[in-house]
């Protein structure tokens, strides 16, 4: 296995726990009360589909995850909890925002690992696709009518990416 893949690895399993947090946050805030916590609590759950076999494979492949767990877990709960106290519109312009920067990972690492490594290659597609929807969802569910949109989706698309570099190197 190259260190590239086991990057992508670590990079997607610390990827898809912070995921989780984000809408433990937001559950933990919103219930059963936003008219969004339906969608939610299913995005939550594919999310915690992606983790399981994301750690399956961490541990099949002997790859160590990401030194840096612990702070995303608080800092994905965080997110979580402070995006539902404005409201479901911001709930739903972070999952919009954090699901268009990760297609773009997706579909970068899709491509560097395309015909060579089959198993990753395609839970990497499902993933991909998974957010994807997440994506579009949020958008219909009105991210872009939170509180300065485009200001928020920039800060929470570049944390991303920060996230991704950090995530793979340590």
């Amino acid at each position: 296995m190259t260190e590239d893949v086991e990057r992508m690895i670590r990079v997607d399993h610390a990827g898809e726990y912070g995921a989780t947090r984000i809408y433990a946050g937001q559950l933990a805030v919103m219930g059963d009360r936003a008219p969004v916590s339906p969608d939610i609590r299913r995005m939550a759950r594919q999310e915690e589909a992606h983790l399981a076999h994301f750690e399956a494979l961490l541990l099949r492949r002997g790859v160590r995850p990401t030194l840096l767990q612990p702070l995303w877990h608080v800092a994905g709960y965080a997110l979580g909890v402070a995006s539902a106290l404005v409201g479901p519109k911001m709930a739903m312009a972070v999952t919009a925002a954090v699901e268009t920067e990760i297609d773009r990972h997706y579909q970068r690492q899709r491509e560097r690992v395309a015909g060579q490594d089959p198993e990753l290659e395609a839970l990497i597609a499902q993933c991909q696709s998974d957010e994807v929807a997440h994506r579009d969802e949020a958008f219909a569910r009105g991210a872009r009518d939170a509180p300065a949109y485009p200001v928020v989706a920039a800060l929470i698309r570049a944390g991303c990416r920060l996230a991704i570099r950090l995530s793979e190197r340590l």
